[in-house]
């Protein structure tokens, strides 16, 4: 096909769909007019013949009572009927019409990758004639969003819809579900019947279904290596005609979004029945079905849960992860929220803002909101109406670890648990300028007695080998500590011996960082999880020596480096012993104090972390920071 390529393709200005909104406005327009003419023309007829139309002319015959009775009656009951075959077979949609829909794509922040494709999927959408009639390309006709909760991806959907300025139609996949046989599977068409009805009526519409997983699982008889089968077991859950069904019926509408109207179906039916009666070489053309431009997004958290013939080319010709944003678009995402919050001057700053932007590494949008919101809730408990940073770092604290829960300590066990994360915060401060203390605590939470918060400075995603051994060290911080001031340890460093023993596991069995450079992973096709990584190292014997080597050396440095330090442990352990809980840089502040003079005007340890780049390993124990509790 020859194609006129002597003007660049204007997809960024082709207004497709508003053209056709216009057209089809004219059209209605026209429409009316010519059904009001008729009566009118009538009207005039009867007055230029001199006997004009009197209302007062009309006579309405006498009907027996009794009749209009029964009448009604009858009318009553069918409408019953009718009205529960119409409800079983209901669209559950909401339409938003773009007025209606408070969120707009290009004020949303923290996810430029994510906007910059869905937006090339939305030109595609607007000049879906420019680019089908002149370029020959398929517009894009399904988006699917994926990603774990609260990543944005509702919240961008609306913002799609109200970017493109057509209808919205919003479905929940639960409320197709029906009691009643075959109803599902007539919900969905209705649906996609509705979503065809306002795209031809408004040039274009997107349809919104939200946890698509609900009702596109994966259907029995799907080839396991396409299928998983751990989720064999959540196949055949759909009510009634079960998942196949429901899933056939979603594949076959996601394809026929070109299907006639109804007038064209008449049309069609009566041309075919003139052809009949004419000769071959003379037949009518049959009238083509026009597409409907329909835009079709899904959201799931279960992505690999769905079926596979859903996920072709076709039906969603877009995957689109969404991922706890990065350190850049947390800080947008933290200006954005401030900007609608109120709050004390110390928040407008730029090193805080940036602090906080640190500190919530693989936090999601929600989160952070949610964070805020009870900042605000934490200034109110103090009587003040302006959030400052505390209430922020409370707030977070209690989103990662929980409330605090104050229990009954002996004397003993309160200060043995202040020296044990003493020891650890002391390690961290010596062995890793570069991380980031966060909250130093003896208050219970969850299952934690006392805890030591730490993590990355910025967004990371390997470790070197000296890296992975401070982690190491920080973790013996508490046991050291334990054997050096009480002579004996408790029953606390349990976790951090895991933890230890865990990573240095990983170093000698996966990294090749011991003598040997076989990696135990590569035995299940680098599948291998952590658990059995670490029980396939230590039941080899080399594998087990190595890591004792490992494990024993890094301990023996602990020992020597906190006799040499012991009066930051000490110092430490009697602030945690007054205050309970050090908060960032109130713990930097104990330590400062506590070197040789008590100088605070020293180089600070946290500029030291700024001027060290630090990369993490992709197997640490947190997302986004590094926990040792007493237990």
């Amino acid at each position: 096909m020859n194609r006129d390529h002597s003007e660049p393709s204007a997809l960024l200005q082709a207004g497709d769909v508003a053209a056709e909104r216009e057209h089809r406005r004219r059209r209605r327009l026209w429409r009316i007019a010519a059904i009001l003419a008729i009566p009118l023309i009538f009207l005039l007829v009867r007055l230029a013949l001199g006997d004009p139309f009197l209302i007062n002319q009309l006579s309405l015959p006498s009907v027996d009572p009794f009749l209009i009775i029964v009448a009604v009656f009858f009318i009553f009951m069918i409408a019953m009927v009718l009205s529960m075959t119409v409800v079983a077979g209901r669209s559950p949609h909401v339409t938003f019409r773009p007025e209606q829909i408070d969120v707009d794509l290009d004020t949303i922040v923290g996810i430029d990758p994510i906007k910059e494709d869905i937006s090339r999927s939305l030109e595609l959408f607007l000049a879906h004639k420019e680019f089908a009639n002149r370029m020959g390309g398929s517009p894009r006709r399904g988006l699917l969003f994926e990603g774990p909760p609260g990543t944005g991806k509702t919240y961008v959907a609306k913002g799609v819809a109200r970017k493109a300025e057509v209808p919205f139609l919003f479905v929940s996949a639960t409320s197709f579900q029906s009691m009643y046989y075959g109803a599902t599977a007539r919900k969905i068409r209705s649906y996609f019947k509705a979503l065809r009805r306002a795209a031809r009526a408004e040039g274009g519409a997107i349809g919104f279904i939200e946890e698509i997983d609900a009702i596109a699982m994966t259907r029995r008889g799907v080839s396991a290596s396409v299928a998983p089968a751990r989720f064999a077991n959540e196949q055949n859950r759909m009510i009634s005609e079960g998942t196949g069904g429901v899933v056939n019926e979603l594949l076959v509408q996601m394809q026929s979004f070109d299907n006639p109207t109804g007038w064209q179906r008449f049309t069609t039916w009566f041309v075919d029945r003139i052809n009949l009666l004419l000769p071959a070489s003379r037949r009518l053309d049959r009238p083509k079905a026009p597409p409907a431009n329909v835009l079709l997004v899904a959201a799931t958290n279960r992505a690999d849960n769905l079926d596979p013939a859903l996920l072709r080319p076709g039906r969603f010709d877009r995957r689109i992860t969404f991922e706890p944003p990065p350190l850049a678009g947390r800080r947008q995402l933290i200006d954005g929220f401030l900007a609608t919050r109120s709050h004390e001057t110390e928040l407008d700053e730029d090193a805080v803002r940036q602090g906080l932007a640190a500190v919530t590494q693989g936090y999601t949008p929600a989160m952070l909101e949610h964070t805020f919101d009870e900042a605000l809730v934490n200034a109110l408990r103090r009587g003040s109406m302006l959030m400052n940073r505390g209430d922020v770092e409370r707030a977070r604290l209690t989103e990662e670890v929980g409330l605090g829960q104050p229990i009954g300590y002996t004397d003993h066990e309160r200060r043995l648990i202040a020296t044990h994360e003493a020891g650890h915060a002391t390690v961290a401060y010596l062995v890793a300028p570069h991380r980031r203390l966060d909250i130093l605590s003896i208050i219970k939470r969850r299952d934690a007695l006392g805890m030591l918060a730490h993590g990355d400075r910025e967004d990371v995603f390997t470790r070197s080998e000296s890296e992975l051994k401070a982690l190491m060290q920080i973790s013996f911080g508490g046991m050291v500590a334990e054997d050096l001031f009480f002579g004996e340890t408790s029953t606390g460093p349990a976790s951090d011996l895991s933890y230890a023993t865990t990573v240095a596991a990983q170093m000698i069995g996966a990294c090749g960082m011991g003598d040997s450079l076989v990696s135990l992973s590569a035995i299940a096709g680098g599948g291998i999880s952590e658990a059995n990584l670490v029980s396939k190292v230590l039941s080899d014997s080399e594998g087990r020596a190595a890591v004792e080597g490992l494990l024993r050396n890094q301990f023996e440095l602990v020992q020597n480096l906190m006799r040499e330090h012991r009066h930051l442990v000490e110092a430490l352990r009697d602030a945690l012993l007054e205050r309970n809980e050090l908060i960032g840089t109130e713990i930097l502040d104990v330590l400062h104090a506590a070197q040789p003079g008590g100088s605070t005007n020293e180089p600070s340890v946290l500029d030291l972390r700024e001027s060290q780049p630090l990369r993490a390993f992709e197997r640490d124990e947190q997302e986004h920071t590094d926990r040792e509790h007493h237990q």
